[in-house]
């Protein structure tokens, strides 16, 4: 009976509160650790791994970003890269197939090449040129033309008033060709514009296409990418810039607007869809320009030109 009731307070014993010498080790245990985490901060937990991959999508846009540069890019085939030389399509290397049939184009593209000078000649073999066009049918000429360097929005509205002079600038809402661009490109450049605002998305960028078809202006004339083109035009409003945006349905025809001899930006949209909602009630004025053979509508090139006379005009 002893050696039972022994047992039994051993057992007892066990279940009782810390041992001596223990040094408060369970009391410790029981103490609070601080609020839960978010179910984002826990490692493991699905809202976390979304969490990290937001933030690693976000971390690659803003490194796309930096610079305002984009991304460089290839012109392949003879007749392309020498009318892209010829053009003076900014250019850091000229890649030439090994042992290349030596035509009139071939040569032609390596003076015009040498002639302008900073362009760095080198010689590939066709697998080679095959891997950097993607198979791309680039008959032994490659060009690599360089990321563009875009302006800030607001750097072409300081530079025309450190200059004395009332902005005149082109925003363009929704053009993706970049011909379109380099037509506005030169418009710009022709009645005495400060530059073109294009946003960062869904939109035509300085590509070759771009500078060909700017035909030399683009090296004179700002290209600015805005993040989001409503909060640009509402800079410009707030640094005393008129906002007139192009519209077939628009109050005022283009000759009767006043406010282009001042400073001014003009808002011109895709040739099918126009202005977006948000942009075109960001505009100070909507204006039409009257067409009477009928035509629908112009394309971004055609449209800015005309307006752009209008505020030449009215400066002059």
């Amino acid at each position: 009976m002893a050696g039972n009731s022994q047992r039994r307070n051993r057992r007892t014993s066990n279940k009782k509160g810390a041992t001596v010498g223990s040094g408060g080790q369970r009391r410790r245990g029981l103490e609070g650790k601080g609020p839960t985490p978010p179910a984002s901060a826990r490692k493991g937990h699905v809202k976390n791994r979304v969490a990290n991959a937001k933030a690693k999508q976000a971390h690659r846009r803003q490194v796309a970003r930096r610079g305002g540069k984009g991304l460089s890019e290839m012109v392949v085939g003879r007749n392309p890269v020498f009318e892209a030389l010829r053009d003076g399509v900014p250019a850091t290397t000229l890649y030439v197939q090994q042992f290349i049939d030596n035509d009139e184009r071939v040569r032609d593209a390596l003076k015009l090449a040498a002639d302008r000078g900073g362009i760095n000649l080198m010689e590939a073999p066709r697998a080679e040129l095959d891997r950097m066009t993607n198979g791309l049918n680039h008959q032994g000429l490659v060009l690599q033309v360089p990321p563009y360097e875009y302006a800030h929005p607001e750097d072409l509205a300081a530079a025309a008033f450190d200059d004395g002079e009332d902005p005149l600038i082109v925003a363009l809402d929704g053009v993706t060709d970049p011909r379109n661009l380099g037509a506005v490109v030169r418009s710009v450049s022709a009645f005495g514009g400060h530059g073109v605002v294009v946003p960062e998305r869904r939109a035509a960028g300085m590509t070759a296409g771009a500078w060909k078809t700017a035909a030399g202006t683009a090296a004179r004339t700002p290209v600015a990418r805005a993040t989001n083109l409503t909060r640009a035009l509402e800079a410009y409003q707030k640094a005393g810039i008129t906002v007139v945006g192009l519209a077939a349905d628009g109050d005022t025809e283009v000759g009767e607007l006043e406010a282009l001899g001042g400073p001014v930006v003009i808002v011109v949209g895709s040739e099918g869809k126009g202005l977006s909602r948000l942009v075109g009630e960001t505009c100070d004025y909507l204006v039409r320009i009257p067409m009477p053979g009928g035509a629908e509508s112009l394309n971004a090139g055609v449209a800015a030109g005309v307006v752009l006379y209008e505020a030449a005009r009215r400066r002059a």
